[in-house]
């Protein structure tokens, strides 16, 4: 398919013609979930839309290679370098190692994930597991100039940062007038603003649980949150990708660190295209932890909602749009999601309407306008002109993008090569071994099928999403 599409560039400022620096595949990374709380629907929001964007593209012919990471070390209580390590926060809650602490939310993470009907990335690699390549690149920062050390840390001097507020548009002398008021955490830093790169075991990290020998000092130490992504991004995708995304909260901290100092680095631009969606509100207010409306996926279940309704909720906002969750909107989502399901027929030979798989396609291509796409969708059921079957065959074909699972409450026989992983998975989880199960997981969706883990067990559905590219 040859389709322009279009999305909204941060760094420019402005929607515009997506252009690849490879023909036919994408390079795409996004700030995955630290790991050591249940995520909220806030954080499901960016999965539902993330999924969107890979399932566009793959839609229209691209080969997606799509990263999401797991941070698991380095990411503080503040973003501004100020706090306590939260695995570690979160491993003394609960009296569990920094270890344990991340394998049991990435598996509740995971199930969420499967239960929203999103695709498995390319990768999705776990920070400590890129600690080398962390270490490497602030090597190459200290040799040249970018960086210093003091007794406590290695910092990124920003005044050495080429335009370091263009993705923001801040005034940088705003910032640092501004990051001065705060609480002085290192006396030896240069400027307020400079951000760590590496924390040194010593100061307010001299009991840090999780660190790692270093060529930088005798002392022990973990990596800067901010430094962790571009590690991980040059190990995994290389130099240069075509689109980064996460929520906007990033923008003025931790995407415009991951520039500088990436780009310091690697002299080459991180990423052509900076894509950030808005906050999901609750009852018009920020979900909050004291106030009982930071929900999680598995409170939605118990409500009585199915997650695939909240994945139409999502959908019928646009991103970059702020959106308000009320329970009286998701029933109404999930009315609407059960009417779609059951104005499916039940025979598939249907044929794909062209004119509205066009109007669909212009549609997501500009800048992923679901809101429109599923007024469409509803223009195209009640739609007498087209014939049952036919109508079958579009919503299925437009389910590949919006993943609404339309048809997966229908059963659906197992082919026994599915049911050969499906019980080897099994017993990997009897004898937690996650790793294998993970493997395993992916090689099931990678055939065209998803793995729901329930408390009934492991629930199989055909997948409409078809492959993800490896």
């Amino acid at each position: 398919m040859d389709i322009e599409i279009f999305l909204t560039n941060t760094l420019s400022k402005k929607k515009e013609l997506f252009i690849p620096l490879t023909p036919q595949k994408v390079t795409l990374y996004q700030c995955g979930p630290t790991v050591y709380w249940t995520q909220h629907i806030g954080n499901m929001r960016a999965v539902v839309i993330t999924d969107l964007l890979v399932r566009t593209l793959s839609y229209v012919g691209y080969d997606v290679s799509f990263t999401r990471n797991y941070t698991d070390v380095g990411h503080l209580t503040s973003d501004e370098d100020a706090g306590e390590d939260k695995m570690e926060k979160g491993a003394k809650r609960e009296g569990k190692t920094p270890d344990e602490i991340v394998q049991k939310y990435i598996d509740i993470f995971e199930q969420d994930v499967t239960a929203l009907n999103a695709r498995a990335p390319y990768a999705k690699p776990r920070a400590t597991e890129y600690i080398d390549e962390m270490i490497t690149m602030v090597d190459i920062l200290l040799k040249k100039g970018f960086a210093y050390k003091t007794p406590l840390a290695i910092y990124f001097d920003i005044s050495k940062a080429k335009e370091y507020t263009r993705l923001s548009g801040q005034i940088l002398e705003h910032n640092i007038e501004e990051a001065g008021k705060g609480t002085v955490i290192d006396p030896e830093k240069k400027h307020p603003e400079d951000f760590s790169l590496w924390f040194f075991k010593a100061g307010a990290h001299e009991k840090a649980l999780q660190t790692w020998k270093n060529p930088f000092d005798e002392k022990e130490g973990f990596p800067g949150w901010h430094l962790e992504c571009s590690a991980m991004i040059k190990g995994i995708l290389g130099t240069t990708i075509d689109i980064h995304m996460g929520g906007i909260e990033h923008i003025p901290i931790h995407h415009t660190n991951e520039i500088a100092q990436s780009e310091s680095a690697n002299d080459a631009p991180l990423a052509h295209y900076w894509l950030h969606y808005e906050h999901l509100l609750v009852d018009g207010k920020k979900m909050s932890k004291s106030e009982g409306t930071s929900y999680s996926l598995a409170d939605v279940r118990e409500k009585g909602f199915d997650p695939l309704a909240l994945r139409y909720f999502l959908l019928n906002s646009h991103y970059r749009s702020k959106q308000n969750l009320t329970w009286e909107a998701l029933e109404g989502a999930q009315t609407a999601l059960r009417r779609l399901q059951t104005s499916l027929g039940s025979d598939l030979g249907g044929a794909i309407n062209e004119a509205y798989r066009a109007r669909f396609i212009k549609h997501i291509a500009d800048d992923l306008d679901t809101p429109r796409a599923l007024a469409l969708v509803w223009e195209m059921v009640k739609d007498q002109t087209i014939s049952p079957l036919d109508k079958t065959a579009t919503l299925i074909d437009f389910d590949r993008v919006l993943g609404l699972g339309l048809v997966l409450h229908k059963e659906e026989v197992i082919p026994e090569n599915i049911a050969v992983l499906i019980r080897a998975r099994e017993q990997a989880r009897q004898s937690k071994n996650w790793i294998e199960s993970d493997r395993l997981r992916d090689e099931i969706k990678s055939i065209g099928w998803d793995v729901l883990d329930t408390p009934e067990g492991q629930k199989v559905t055909l997948s409409l999403g078809g492959r993800t590219s490896k």
